[in-house]
């Protein structure tokens, strides 16, 4: 479902400058849209008026063909995923009943409320037989960020708001929490909007990212024309002197094999060519064998033309 903002203002009582000042945003169906920019830039703002937790002062929001400024805020908030930060799961309910919390609201049944709970967790990856009756208390970080997941998607909302969702999970699941939730988001097929303030996430997670600064875009584009082509020299520092080496995270490496491989050193087709050239100065050598799933020699990819690469060739 398409998500649009047409001259969308928030001006808090009291400041003289707005929060979020004529922003025009469209994110297609089943984008991920990242919003990111320094603190007080309006990201948060502005995703919080697409599901009315906050009012904006003038400008409309269409989640698909609805003037989202024009709907009842709390029938609103039922149709709209939304994950945050602190996760936010209720600690007196089992996770099963916090993951049940929209069906609930929404008056489904019993049995298909059940049968709801065990999918979404089965989802993200949580053994149902084994989460159902716990509480939060009983749990991870990372496996409470998976329960607000579950419960964010139970009731199939076509669109998702996260708002800094990994920010407190611990740096060493974090990645790989990414990538789950990404490819889940991607089979669902959902609109999602994402704050957050780290660009390396924004790059790994977004399809298009929207930089604000002071409340206005600076620049809305897909990571790739965002490192490749800074829109001016904010947007630049913004994204970091090391731009040449994000956009090698962007490939993946079974996308960017040369000819040749002598199996001396191996690694799977589904690291990127960032992780690739780490590995590579890691161990001391030129070249690495690329693998497929099944353990076929791809190719090879060597520091030649990773260097050559990142001097500027187009990626894929």
């Amino acid at each position: 479902m398409t998500i649009r903002l047409e001259k969308v203002t928030k001006l808090f009582p009291g400041v003289s400058r707005p929060a979020v000042d004529a922003l025009d945003l469209t994110i297609e169906t089943g984008q991920v849209c990242v919003l990111i920019g320094p603190s007080g830039c309006g990201k948060t703002t502005t995703m919080r008026m697409v599901n009315r937790l906050i009012e904006p002062t003038s400008g409309r929001i269409f989640v698909g063909d609805e003037d989202v400024t024009k709907a009842d805020p709390v029938e609103l908030r039922r149709h709209i995923g939304y994950v945050i930060q602190q996760i936010g799961l209720f600690p007196h309910m089992t996770i099963a009943q916090n993951v049940a919390t929209v069906p609930k609201l929404l008056g489904w049944e019993a049995s298909r409320i059940k049968a709801r709970v065990a999918e979404m967790l089965e989802l993200v990856g949580l053994d149902p037989a084994q989460f159902l009756s716990r509480y939060p208390r009983h749990l991870s970080g990372g496996q409470r960020q998976r329960v607000g997941v579950a419960r964010a998607l139970a009731a199939d909302p076509p669109v998702m708001l996260m708002d800094e969702p990994f920010g407190a999970v611990d740096p060493i699941v974090r990645g790989r929490l990414q990538e789950e939730f990404l490819a889940i988001l991607k089979r669902l097929k959902k609109t999602v909007i994402l704050v957050t303030h780290d660009i390396d996430e924004a790059i790994r997670m977004g399809d298009v990212v929207a930089i604000l600064k002071d409340g206005r875009l600076v620049q809305y584009d897909t990571p790739d024309r965002l490192l490749a082509a800074p829109a001016n020299e904010f947007v630049a520092d913004f994204v970091g002197a090391d731009r040449a080496l994000r956009r090698l995270s962007l490939v993946r490496a079974v996308d960017a094999v040369e000819p040749g491989g002598d199996g001396a050193f191996t690694l799977p087709g589904t690291l990127s060519v960032r992780e690739v050239l780490s590995a590579l100065l890691a161990e001391g050598r030129d070249a690495a064998t690329i693998a497929g799933e099944d353990g076929t020699a791809l190719g090879q990819i060597t520091l030649a033309g990773i260097r050559a690469r990142s001097a500027g060739a187009a990626l894929p």
